[in-house]
């Protein structure tokens, strides 16, 4: 029923607020409600319900016609999606969005092959320590720059959806048909990061395990970063999505309040990010710690993480 009174405020919106108006509102309204609940005595669904009282109501064009009403109209107004671009942004939302969650495990698993060959140094089973050196480098430089270019791919198809950042006018049905679809995921989003969180709480445990199994713990981070994969991959694809709808309605991420703590936290994080980077680098070719210095992107996301929502509580509450 929500979406049925979202679909009318939505038509209402830019039409004079005057008492007729007021009174037709009412009237339509109250005349939809009676057809769904109508509808849902004779044992339609609510999604049943709802679509053929949307139908039935009419174009918004003809009863402007009708009651000889102009439509309020602003110099400023925004841009207008179609209904079939609306489908088109979030079909490719969705499809890029496995594209860069796989661009993200390829990032997190890029290290393993380093530790892999490495260990095999030590045992011996790789007698030049340059040569296993070398045989871990050229892997984990590979993952990083088919993920780079998975990334930069995906990134630019994603810019031409861009202006939907800065709001976006839809067609009123089409509003209520996002609505309903949004509320609808919400369930699935929820479940995701659930699984996610889990994944990510639970990973550190197989450094215990393998410990414990053979005094080696290379086989738990191993291990480790798998679950920490998968878990971003989860948590990212259903994000992007989630991510979409928010867009496509203008609510948390992109409402005004927002826009302006997320310049200050990417700007941070223009920084944040390159300076990991380069201190990977100098630990890893200068003191020659590629064992142990792969941390140093985790605890800059988890610290970096800490940031963004301690910021955002902060101002939020300011």
């Amino acid at each position: 029923m929500e979406t049925i009174i979202n679909y009318v405020d939505n038509m209402f919106r830019n039409l004079p607020n005057t008492k007729q108006m007021e009174k037709l509102k009412e009237d339509i309204l109250a005349n939809m409600e009676d057809k769904y609940h109508e509808l849902k005595n004779s044992g339609k669904t609510e999604n049943e319900a709802i679509g053929i009282v949307i139908s039935e109501f009419g174009n918004i064009d003809e009863l402007m016609e009708e009651f000889d009403i102009e439509q309020a109209n602003d110099e400023h107004s925004l841009p207008v999606m179609t209904d079939d671009e609306v489908e088109h942004f979030l079909g490719a939302t969705k499809k890029f969005a496995k594209l860069i969650g796989l661009g993200v495990i390829l990032c997190i698993l890029a290290p393993v092959f380093l530790m892999v060959t490495l260990q095999l140094g030590e045992t011996g089973a790789i007698t030049s320590e340059s040569t296993s050196l070398i045989s871990g480098l050229i892997p984990l430089f590979i993952l990083v720059t088919i993920a780079v270019v998975i990334f930069i791919y995906a990134g630019t198809a994603l810019d031409k959806y861009k202006y939907i950042e800065y709001g976006v006018e839809i067609p009123p049905m089409m509003r209520s048909v996002i609505v309903q679809r949004n509320e609808e995921f919400q369930s699935s989003f929820v479940k995701a990061i659930i699984v996610g969180v889990v994944l990510l709480i639970l990973s550190p445990i197989t450094l215990i395990v393998a410990a414990i199994g053979d005094g080696s713990v290379l086989y738990g981070v191993v291990v480790l970063l798998a679950m920490v994969a998968i878990a971003v991959y989860i948590l990212s694809y259903f994000g992007m999505q989630k991510d979409a709808y928010e867009k496509l309605l203008k609510i948390n991420e992109y409402s005004k309040q927002t826009k302006e703590q997320d310049r200050v936290i990417s700007a941070i994080s223009a920084v944040i990010w390159p300076l990991a980077v380069i201190i990977f680098l100098v630990s890893g070719f200068v003191y020659e710690m590629w064992g142990i210095n792969w941390i140093i992107f985790p605890v800059t996301g988890l610290l970096f993480a800490m940031f963004s929502q301690a910021y955002k509580i902060l101002k939020t509450d300011d």
